[in-house]
């Protein structure tokens, strides 16, 4: 019986076999010219396979390849992107929320603010940063550095990878729907420019609170929806089983909404996902960031308040 690596996606496990096999032959003491022969042949095989996989891929794989245990997070990110970053906590009312990264940081010669979510790799950190969703007071973290952004003219940048906002009674004894209402309002009509990025999960209303920007963009696998397709699922079919098809019918892939003009750009990913090659990931990432920057230069904040709200209100719009 084969074993199952955890860190191998169902559809990924073919991979990991012929990788096993090449692991194999490398580890052999007795390794010959022969075998360098074979180690080209199946590295081929690898590539031929991981085209085609990942050439046809279903929505609901995309959704679980957004959550992927070896996706890049935003401390993954950072240091690959930035510059001299320096982080910032606390929101100056009850605590420092770990499921959000703030601070401030340098790509090539401009300086901006950042904010981005943070879900943690292994059991400890995952819970350390409760998996992503943030408490009010990761919120009003968020908020202050906004506010900080425009204080100092600073253009903003937000990372999005989150299942949601915290639902527990804590959260809402100190009034998260208010922190995530007030983030959505304040993000509106901030006069300066703002570029957000989806890099693995965009959950509801936990996602929309740092992701009301001029640049709305997403990582070639990643997901952006109101509900996560299991919750829809259940809901639906009373059936969480069902996920693959609630996937589908949600339309939450970053081909479906840049179809339906949601987005503004999709960055693709290294063959097989972000996660295999961060490097890549992260240099395309910040000449894609870099450039939409650039373009946002070229306004005046009159212009790039008046492009955004003009984007909202756009939202929802349909033909009979």
């Amino acid at each position: 019986m084969k074993e199952y690596n955890p860190n191998y996606l169902d559809f990924e496990q073919p991979l990991l076999d012929l990788e096993n096999k090449i692991q194999q032959i490398n580890d052999d003491p007795d390794k010959t010219a022969k075998s360098d022969s074979k180690i080209d042949k199946l590295s081929k095989d690898h590539e031929t396979l991981t085209k085609k996989i990942f050439s046809n891929l279903t929505d609901w794989q995309i959704s679980q390849l957004a959550r992927h245990p070896l996706r890049p997070h935003t401390l993954d990110y950072i240091p690959n992107i930035f510059d001299n970053f320096t982080e910032l906590h606390g929101d100056r009312m009850f605590g420092d929320d770990k499921a959000i990264i703030a601070g401030i940081g340098e790509i090539d010669k401009f300086t901006f603010l950042f904010i981005g979510h943070q879900k943690g790799r292994d059991s400890k950190e995952k819970v350390h940063r409760n998996f992503g969703m943030p408490k009010p007071e990761g919120y009003r973290k968020a908020l202050r550095i906004m506010k900080l952004a425009e204080k100092f003219k600073l253009p903003l940048i937000t990372f999005i990878d989150t299942p949601g906002a915290y639902p527990g009674i804590d959260a809402e004894s100190r009034n998260q729907s208010q922190a995530i209402a007030e983030n959505l309002s304040i993000m509106s009509n901030l006069k300066i420019p703002i570029i957000s990025v989806i890099i693995g999960e965009g959950g509801s209303g936990g996602a929309l609170a740092i992701g009301i920007a001029d640049k709305l963009c997403m990582l070639e696998h990643s997901i952006y929806s109101v509900i996560s397709p299991e919750g829809c699922a259940s809901i639906l079919w009373k059936d969480a089983k069902k996920a693959a098809q609630a996937a589908e019918a949600l339309c939450i892939t970053s081909s479906k909404l840049l179809e339906f003009n949601l987005i503004d750009l999709i960055i693709p990913e290294p063959l097989g996902g972000a996660h295999r090659d961060l490097v890549a990931m992260s240099s395309s990432l910040k000449i894609n960031i870099l450039n939409m920057f650039n373009e946002l230069s070229k306004l005046t904040i009159e212009q790039i308040i008046h492009k955004r709200r003009e984007k909202l209100e756009s939202y929802g719009e349909y033909e009979s």
